[in-house]
């Protein structure tokens, strides 16, 4: 008889980001191992301890192990790199480049290094340059890296969109695309509520209230945090993308994909909507936008090379 081969996830961070992500994987029941790994002593060895301890409550089989290494990370099918500096109250994602570039980098070799086969999940920001750098590092083809973004993003949408109306959540379906940040596009045309078009529910400036709060929607919770970022909502966006090439789900979600002539745009990482499975992004999937928010799109693709053009001269310097 064949042995079935074992599924290992991988969460580089083991911070509040971290460590839910690997907390929501277990829970899944999806794999037979999550590694947790950070270079903080004891952390992730002591939070893997805690959440192996809550399986016989939640009735699930997946082992979590915590390390300061690479070593338990090896045959990765999937890796989640969320390792880096948290944004601080002020702080831009620019702000961030230098040091979580570094970060990214030894981390992508580490991991592709025990596990070429591996297909990368980047959270840590600033996000589409973070998602730019693991592909060059790893040298992965392009369809095996993607960023997380459009998930978060249209969920904050479609929580923002509930609470307006005062509907329930789960009848929200919205949608973001483009860069994870100030050029964010969020996509009105394809968002509904119990199936009827949100165009019709709201006036444009209810709508474009909502896009502005969408687009700022984790500064809104830095400020609040003071000393430190969003990671629920972060994190049950890079499981549900983690699970769906797991599992080879076919799910179509919004997610930072390599487009290669996809809604006029050649080379570039960008949000817009994904088929995940088994090879990573296995299409994607081109949406029938209006003309203003197409435009925002070619927008957010030009605002994203500029930045990756600024991260290759610092990272030179």
């Amino acid at each position: 008889m064949t042995s079935r081969r074992s599924k290992k996830i991988t969460v580089v961070g083991a911070g509040k980001y971290g460590s839910t992500t690997a907390q929501r994987l277990a829970a899944m029941d999806i794999a037979d191992e999550v590694v947790m790994t950070d270079i903080v002593d004891g952390l992730p060895q002591g939070l893997a301890l805690d959440m192996n301890q809550s399986r016989p409550v939640e009735r699930y089989r997946t082992r979590v192990i915590g390390s300061n290494g690479f070593e338990e990370t090896a045959g990765s099918d999937v890796g989640i790199i969320t390792a880096g500096l948290a944004r601080k109250p002020g702080m831009s994602r620019m702000d961030l480049l230098a040091v979580n570039a570094k970060i990214v980098r030894q981390v992508t070799r580490e991991l592709v290094d025990r596990s070429p086969d591996v297909t990368i999940i980047v959270v840590t920001n600033p996000l589409d340059q973070m998602t730019v750098l693991a592909a060059e590092v790893s040298g992965l083809p392009r369809h095996r890296v993607m960023g997380q973004a459009g998930v978060l993003d249209s969920s904050r949408f479609a929580h923002f969109i509930a609470e307006r109306l005062e509907v329930d959540i789960l009848s929200v379906e919205a949608l973001t695309l483009g860069s994870h940040g100030a050029t964010m596009v969020p996509v009105p045309s394809q968002c509904f509520v119990d199936g009827r078009p949100l165009l019709g529910m709201l006036a444009p400036d209810e709508i474009d209230a909502l896009v502005e709060r969408t687009r700022g929607g984790g500064a809104e919770i830095v400020a609040y945090l003071k000393t430190g970022s969003a990671f629920y909502a972060p994190s049950s966006a890079a499981a549900i993308m983690a699970r769906a090439i797991l599992t080879d789900e076919g799910r179509v979600t919004p997610v930072c994909a390599w487009l290669t002539g996809e809604y006029g745009l050649t080379d570039i990482y960008l949000g817009v909507p994904a088929r995940l499975g088994a090879a990573g992004v296995e299409e994607v999937v081109e949406l029938d936008l209006t003309s203003t928010e197409r435009a925002g799109l070619h927008a957010a693709a030009a605002a994203v090379r500029d930045k990756v053009e600024e991260m290759e001269t610092i990272l030179r310097a």
